[in-house]
């Protein structure tokens, strides 16, 4: 009897996963991506495609403009990353996602193939997609691109709309060390003819989406701030972060009302409200639990941790309790330089090879005069955090994707 697990595995260790080692996992430029391209006869050509990039964002964004496309009647493609449970939450479609059989046999058929070209995990996963989508006859394509832009294997669609969400210092050590030369990775994505949605900048990136967008001839929308903020309180994404993304959702919306998309009003208001509901998206200022409460977020870089740290600041509470971990290819230090210091710590790893050791993070930690519990695991971690805990303290977990994805598969507040 076949295994999923043991596809999964092959997936991931065929060539390196970001997921698992970082950096060293990725590849540049798009040669095995066109020929897994022309391998399966450009099925990407065969519906249509929305492309979002950015560094925070990207997820809560694609998300909600799929749930918002589905509430339309439109059958609609979902690709995003990381996954938290499981491998098939990256390709979805309508909510659903792909089976475990469809990918055992795309493997099962295409083994020699893979072994000749050596593909990367990304490079397989997003040529599984495309091919996917293009055989259940979607309608449209939400595509989130997983590292950067102009190099991102996702980059050989043509969309219809074009999202650059914001750009904040993260994986500088392939996009590049400040925010101008990241913003030009992101910008990308930009095709001639295709408008794109900036959905935040500064006097430091402008200049380069504008001359990116001049080069391609590439139409822009710089979206204007708080300009739907009033929407967000129905959203059933509750992080503070959600006012910058609804200005950016509504803004690519219209837009897509002026494409020909046809969709409503109610489409809009019910695709907000019921995003989790459409498209299984978790981890975005996610109440796990009450008494006492314990919330987990998926920021893992300084942009979000902003904001993060800025909505801690407005709940009420008797003791902060922080159960805390990262992975090494992040600017840590930024970070815990936002973190507060009066919260408890509780100093984790999560279960991914990229996780930086707890030892590592809790000495970091100390310079800036954040002290607490050091623990392999997270969901040991938790544990004492609830065990210490008062029914009116507040319990955040966080620090990195995959400690949100452990303590969601440790189902410990069931």
């Amino acid at each position: 009897m076949r295994e999923f697990k043991d596809y999964t595995e092959y997936i991931f260790n065929l060539a390196p996963s970001f997921q698992n080692v970082g950096n060293k996992a990725y590849k540049e430029g798009l040669s095995n991506t066109l020929l897994l391209d022309e391998h399966f006869l450009h099925p990407h050509t065969k519906f249509k495609t929305i492309h979002i990039a950015g560094t925070n964002g990207k997820g809560s964004c694609s998300h909600t403009i799929a749930s918002i496309l589905q509430e339309c009647g439109y059958k609609v493609g979902l690709y995003t990353s990381p996954h938290l449970l499981s491998f098939t939450e990256r390709i979805r479609i309508n909510c659903k996602p792909i089976s475990e059989d469809y990918i055992m046999d795309f493997i099962d058929q295409e083994h020699d193939f893979i072994e000749a070209l050596k593909p990367s995990f990304f490079e397989v996963t997003t040529a599984l997609a495309f091919k996917y989508f293009a055989e259940n006859d979607i309608d449209i394509a939400v595509v989130e691109t997983g590292l950067g832009g102009r190099l991102d294997c996702t980059n050989i669609i043509t969309p219809i709309l074009s999202i650059i969400t914001n750009i904040s210092l993260d994986h500088v050590q392939i996009l590049g060390n400040t925010l101008s030369e990241i913003a030009f990775e992101k910008a990308g994505i930009m095709k001639k003819g295709v408008t794109c949605i900036i959905g935040e900048t500064s006097d430091e990136i402008s200049p380069v989406f504008l001359q990116h967008s001049k080069e391609v001839e590439a139409p822009l929308i710089f979206c204007k701030e708080d300009e739907y903020s009033s929407m967000v309180d129905m959203f059933e994404l509750k992080g503070l972060y959600q006012n910058k993304n609804i200005t950016t959702i509504i803004t690519a919306i219209k837009q897509l009302q002026h494409l020909g998309l046809n969709i409503q009003d109610i489409n809009i208001q019910n695709g907000i409200a019921r995003v989790i509901e459409n498209t299984g998206l978790r981890g975005r200022w996610e109440t796990i639990s009450k008494n006492p409460t314990i919330i987990c977020d998926t920021g893992h870089n300084i942009g979000g941790f902003y904001y993060i740290t800025k909505q801690l600041k407005t709940l009420n509470y008797h003791t902060l309790r922080i159960v805390f971990g990262m992975v090494n290819d992040k600017d840590i230090t930024g970070v815990l330089a936002l973190l507060p210091h009066e919260a408890e710590y509780y100093f984790c790893q999560a279960s991914v090879k990229r996780a930086l050791p707890v030892e590592e993070l809790a000495e970091k930690a100390k310079k800036f005069h954040l002290r607490g519990k050091q623990y392999k695991s997270v969901e040991i971690a938790v544990r004492d955090a609830i065990m210490d805990a008062d029914k009116d303290d507040l319990i955040f977990v966080g620090g990195s994707t995959f400690v949100v994805a452990d303590l969601i598969k440790s189902n410990i507040t069931e």
